[in-house]
């Protein structure tokens, strides 16, 4: 965990990355990716670990590359924070092209679920989709241990129009949202525990994968709106993917409307692996008498 010095300077930092060329601080925190996937660490650990699991059919090669280059990814998306927290809206515009299926200036939008995945570019796209809107939307957070952090991250994720929710509040003030024709975003693709979970497979593993956004939708009247936040090449910067909403969700059946989203990740990861959050212990929780893979 941070001290508070080291809080104050990684946010100085930041602020001050926000002031040079994007393509200059990707390409450091891209560098910075490199050299520390030569040295050995739990995260790389785990980064292999998921692979495995996921694509046991690839060579060590394959998985190797795969690994090095997410890495790189992970780390420069961190750099990539000074951007995303703190540049202007019409730097951003210049960063983030929007690719949306559906229209995001309808005014007669029905209650919406924007649910968001674990790519290396949900910071931006999550930030990002409340501009593109025009209009106020809610979000859900995860608190963070160092709360000075957390609310310069609150801030800054909500700076475009977004009301601010912590996770562990969040149902009561989703649902009032939801009445309320706000769009919510949140994120649903992580591991916190059994509370609200269920083991649905996601590449042929049994994983702990919440049922929450069903139980949204189906209470809420909401449509479940996929978002992605794509990392472009060439440092070129980012791109906002909005699907279509998932058509018959919810179901009323959690392991079902789980799986509808593990199943819509496996449609999409394959398209570009390296930027899928594997330094996650995605698969930490095992069903009763399975053992760890970590």
């Amino acid at each position: 965990m941070l001290s508070q010095l080291g809080v104050k300077l990684a946010l100085g930092l930041l602020r001050l990355f926000a002031l040079l060329p994007y393509g200059f601080v990707a390409r450091l925190g891209d560098g910075l990716g490199w050299l520390l996937y030569q040295i050995p660490s739990g995260r790389k650990r785990v980064v292999h670990i998921n692979l495995k699991l996921c694509f046991p059919e690839w060579s060590d090669e394959r998985r190797e590359d795969v690994a090095q280059k997410h890495f790189r990814h992970a780390i420069r998306s961190y750099l990539e924070r000074s951007f995303q927290w703190f540049a202007s809206a019409e730097k951003l515009e210049k960063l983030v092209q929007v690719d949306s299926e559906i229209d995001l200036d309808d005014p007669d939008m029905p209650p919406t679920l924007l649910l968001g995945f674990h790519f290396v570019g949900i910071e931006a796209g999550s930030i990002f989709i409340n501009h593109a809107l025009h209009r106020q939307c809610g979000a859900l957070y995860q608190p963070m241990s160092n709360p000075e952090l957390e609310a310069v991250a609150k801030a800054a994720r909500g700076r475009f129009g977004s009301d601010m929710a912590s996770r562990a509040d969040s149902a009561r003030i989703v649902l009032r949202w939801l009445r309320e024709r706000k769009p919510v975003m949140l994120g649903a693709d992580m591991d916190y525990g059994m509370r609200n979970s269920t083991f649905v497979p996601f590449f042929g593993v049994p994983t702990c994968t919440l049922t929450a956004v069903g139980r949204f939708a189906k209470v809420g009247h909401a449509q479940v709106v996929p978002i992605i936040g794509e990392v472009l090449p060439h440092y070129k910067g980012y791109r906002l993917r909005v699907f279509k909403p998932w058509d018959n969700y919810p179901t009323g059946d959690d392991d079902v409307d789980a799986r509808r989203m593990n199943a819509f990740l496996e449609e999409q990861i394959p398209k570009m692996p390296e930027q899928y959050y594997w330094v996650h212990k995605r698969f930490k929780t095992r069903p009763p008498g399975q053992p760890g893979f970590y």
